[in-house]
């Protein structure tokens, strides 16, 4: 009889184990694809809460770490800073670095200032710009000439990379309307406070370099 209950006791651990090693699946994959929402689905976000150790414990073995902001809802997964002793052997990265180019760098800046100009007015929790609304945060910070002309034209190509980089996202609008965005939360995970606190030396910096370029461009 005992050698029975052990029996149906083990058949049921395993069975529970082999539950939560599909839910892991069922959660790493997601993240290992992009970034989870709390909004885009209610349910694996709570699995997410409730197996999050273990999933940290799983993507360790991968050298990659878990991102949660419970308070924001979103979650994404991140290669694990390398020892700055050199003390480990540098591994392959799993999660690639994305270079940015130099409109999409400023333009990220620029929406990163805004969501906290956004946040310090305490108004609605969703900020929404029209696409005229970004280009004109990008022509304030640009030197009048042929450069800024030309990256006005562009916008429509940055705002799609961007988009890509799922820092904004695009809704839907009647036609005829302007494009509208909306400036995904995660974009505070990416742009951090010190970053953000050195913006008017890294604007200093973004106006030296095209001022050089619409020299070279002019000669």
């Amino acid at each position: 009889m005992a050698s029975e209950e052990r029996a149906t006791s083990d058949a049921a651990r395993m069975a529970s184990d082999a539950a939560v090693d599909h839910d892991l699946s069922a959660l790493v994959i997601p993240l290992l694809k992009g970034v989870i929402y709390q909004e885009a689905d209610a349910g694996l976000w709570n699995a997410l809460l409730t197996l999050q150790a273990r999933v940290r414990d799983y993507v360790a073995v991968l050298n990659l770490e878990l991102v949660l902001d419970e308070a924001e809802g979103y979650a994404f997964l991140r290669a694990r800073p390398e020892p700055e002793d050199g003390s480990t052997p540098r591994l392959p990265r799993l999660v690639a670095r994305r270079p940015l180019s130099f409109p999409v760098s400023l333009l990220l800046a620029l929406l990163r200032k805004k969501l906290a100009e956004f946040d310090a007015s305490g108004g609605d929790t969703r900020l929404v710009l029209s696409r005229d609304e970004v280009a004109e945060l990008m022509r304030v910070f640009l030197p009048e000439g042929s450069n800024e002309a030309r990256l006005i034209d562009q916008i429509d190509v940055h705002l799609g990379k961007v988009v890509e980089l799922g820092f904004l996202r695009r809704l839907k609008t009647e036609p005829g309307h302007p494009t509208m965005v909306e400036v995904r939360r995660i974009l505070k995970a990416f742009v951090d406070a010190q970053w953000l606190a050195e913006f008017d030396q890294r604007l200093a910096a973004y106006r030296a370099l095209l001022a050089g370029q619409a020299e070279v461009a002019d000669e």
